[in-house]
């Protein structure tokens, strides 16, 4: 007979996102004054509102960024 799986994690509730009528600042890149260990900005925060065109760009370096934070994990 098999052993029942374990009982996955429930997620938790929505993070909270910008009130309506306010205005969310565009992601940009890292100023170079900016400390890379701050805690980031929400880089998606405002795409709605910028063209289509541009969407894959901002994804693009949030992956990027992702794959620079998470390649330090296995340096632990």
């Amino acid at each position: 007979m098999t052993e029942p799986t374990p009982p996955s994690p429930v997620p938790g509730p929505p993070r909270p996102g910008p009130r309506p009528g306010e205005a969310a600042a565009a992601p940009g890149p890292l100023a170079p004054t900016q400390d890379p260990a701050a805690p980031a900005q929400d880089p998606f925060a405002g795409l709605d509102e910028r063209p289509v065109a541009e969407h894959v760009a901002v994804y693009e370096t949030e992956h990027a960024r992702l794959e620079r934070e998470l390649g330090t994990i296995d340096q632990l």
